[in-house]
């Protein structure tokens, strides 16, 4: 799996640089996981890999696209791409990534652990 984190600045440069770009078209073609928060959903559509349904930092998807965009989910988990809002929702983006890749128990009780309350 491959996280991108966010921040306009750090995203921009992904979205332009060509060894990320060809990574993450990649890492699509092999059918791994892909996540990104805040602003970085931008530079998975740049490289062309954004899924259908995504969310983002708000304002973001207005350099994205409209469609397929929801600002009422924290985290949104289409096919193998994850997307989430911002620092906010970091948390639980954190714990849905450890669902994905090691299960709901693990989940709930790295959840139950850290006492959070998504």
């Amino acid at each position: 799996m491959i996280v991108l984190p966010g921040g306009w600045g750090g995203t921009e440069a992904l979205a332009k640089n060509t060894t990320v770009q060809s990574l993450l078209k990649q890492m699509q073609k092999d059918d791994k996981l892909i996540g990104a928060i805040c602003a970085a959903p931008y530079a998975l559509d740049a490289a062309g890999v954004l899924s259908d349904n995504y969310t983002c930092y708000p304002s973001i998807e207005n350099k994205i696209r409209l469609e397929g965009y929801s600002n009422d989910q924290h985290t949104i988990i289409d096919g193998k791409v994850m997307t989430s809002q911002g620092v906010g929702t970091a948390i639980c983006f954190a714990l849905e990534i450890v669902k994905t890749l090691k299960g709901d128990d693990a989940y709930q009780t790295l959840k139950k652990e850290i006492l959070a309350v998504c």
